[in-house]
């Protein structure tokens, strides 16, 4: 009895696993990222796709994992073998990745900030910046920096303080 090809089914099984998971890893980062608006209907997207991430990973691993299965029982060469293994590979890469917080990356804590005097200062003149004078010592934090780290620890004046944006 002569095995059947498995044909055009494996491919298209594996791409379509492979663009859920990346679809479902990268989506939510493309939509919310710093400095980039949002609308609310892709904010509310992005944010179901967060949470359902989990349950579309494991769908997007076992689609992949079942085909290759079925394709390894009708495919006997190990080169194209081999290449199966690699979409299982790109899809757990992706469903790996999806575990990671990337805005905690991103949004880590700020450490000590610099001082240096106005004039020294790298912000060009249009800079934003927050201005605190405490018992006429000054600081200036500025909204690009706290964007990205939304709390600075600092002591201003003698006076510990927390800035925040």
């Amino acid at each position: 009895m002569k095995t059947q090809r498995p044909g055009w089914l494996f491919p298209l099984c594996c791409l379509f696993s492979a663009a859920v998971a990346w679809g479902l890893l990268v989506y939510p980062v493309y939509v919310i990222r710093p400095f980039r608006a949002q609308g609310p209907r892709e904010l509310l997207v992005a944010l179901a796709v967060i949470r359902f991430r989990a349950i579309g990973m494991a769908c997007a691993v076992a689609g992949v994992l079942a085909a290759t299965v079925l394709y390894w029982r009708c495919e006997h060469r190990k080169l194209r073998r081999f290449f199966s293994t690699l979409g299982v590979a790109i899809v757990a890469l992706a469903a790996l990745l999806s575990r990671v917080n990337v805005y905690e990356l991103m949004f880590h804590p700020a450490g000590k900030p610099s001082v240096s005097a106005a004039g020294e200062s790298k912000l060009d003149g249009g800079e934003m910046v927050i201005a605190v004078k405490i018992a006429g010592s000054a600081r200036a934090y500025p909204i690009r920096s706290m964007s990205y780290h939304h709390i600075f620890n600092d002591v201003v004046g003698g006076e510990p303080i927390v800035a925040t944006y």
